[in-house]
């Protein structure tokens, strides 16, 4: 390279390097999918004041609810690459590279992995009317298709647990999805619908106080928000298996030390013993690593709902 294409090229990255070392000169903004009170709110307001303080800069959360989170990721796609548009990804961007086939982005491709953020478990929850107490007992009521189960939208994990469990037990259960968990909890407190497969987050507490049944978590292991609820491996599904997870993203074309910037931002939030005790106490599981364990997360599990969400034709056309 000659030496007048060196000075160029050292031209044209010094605003960049400039920005990433300046960063954040004023408060980000993390865009979410989901309304207040989902299971995405609960954890987005939990951790953005501790990674606002790490960062030296407040984080304003924004909910942009609709079409199953993909408005808010299209938002967050086509903003700025300069670290001031955050997205709160989860486990629904990646049941939706697959349910749906004209989406007008990439979620692997467009959005840049920061860090893997919390996960929760779902719970198996049903109103205190359905005349089932165990996982077999709303097995041999559903297998009548005289129930219906809510979830947060259409293709979210919520939903796919419930087609999950119509096909792993010949059940009938029909489906009613809702704007979003907090919408389909109120049906579900009010007895209009039977039956949900909820983030322990958004229903631990309406089954504490008997509001809710719960029969079952979806976890590998037992949750330590539900620990005397059996998951539905040891309820006898083998490999029934769902969990509800973030993680922080940004534009893609964000500069490389803004994305550094931002993760270790991050390590040093999520390992305050304040935080993780309020995330805790809401039903989260801390998740560790970096961009390289985000991406391992995505690709994994998109590859995990795809078979299901073939399997279960709720593909949109």
């Amino acid at each position: 390279m000659s030496l007048s294409r060196r000075v160029l090229f050292g031209t044209a990255l010094a605003p960049a390097f400039a920005s990433a070392q300046e960063y954040p000169a004023r408060p980000p903004r993390l865009l979410l999918g989901f309304p207040p009170g989902s299971a995405a709110d609960v954890a987005a307001r939990v951790i953005a004041p501790p990674l606002g303080m790490a960062l030296g800069q407040s984080i304003v959360v924004e909910n942009r609810p609709g079409a199953g989170s993909n408005i808010a990721t299209e938002q967050a796609v086509r903003a700025a690459p300069d670290g001031y548009t955050l997205f709160l990804g989860s486990v629904a961007n990646t049941i939706n590279a697959s349910l749906q086939r004209d989406l007008p982005f990439d979620f692997a491709r467009d959005l840049a992995p920061i860090a893997p953020l919390v996960s929760v478990p779902n719970l198996l929850v049903v109103h205190p009317s359905v005349p089932a107490n165990s996982v077999a007992e709303l097995i041999a009521l559903a297998r009548a298709g005289q129930l219906f189960f809510g979830s947060s939208g259409i293709g979210t994990a919520p939903h796919l647990s419930g087609e999950l469990f119509n096909l792993m037990t010949g059940a009938r259960m029909t489906h009613v999805p809702y704007p979003g968990s907090g919408q389909a909890v109120t049906d579900l407190l009010a007895g209009r619908v039977g039956v949900m497969f909820s983030p322990a987050s958004t229903v631990i507490q309406h089954v504490r106080a008997g509001r809710l049944r719960g029969l079952a978590s979806t976890g590998v292991t037992r949750t330590a928000a539900a620990p005397e609820l059996p998951t539905m491996i040891e309820a006898g599904l083998a490999g029934f298996v769902s969990a509800v997870w973030f993680g922080l993203m940004a534009p893609a074309a964000t500069p490389a030390p803004i994305i550094a910037r931002l993760s270790e931002a991050v390590r040093v939030a999520m390992n305050t013993g304040e935080t993780r005790a309020q995330l805790t106490a809401q039903g989260f599981d801390v998740l560790e690593g970096g961009p390289p364990e985000l991406a391992r997360l995505i690709a994994e599990e998109t590859t995990k709902w795809a078979r299901v969400v073939e399997a279960s034709g709720a593909r949109n056309n």
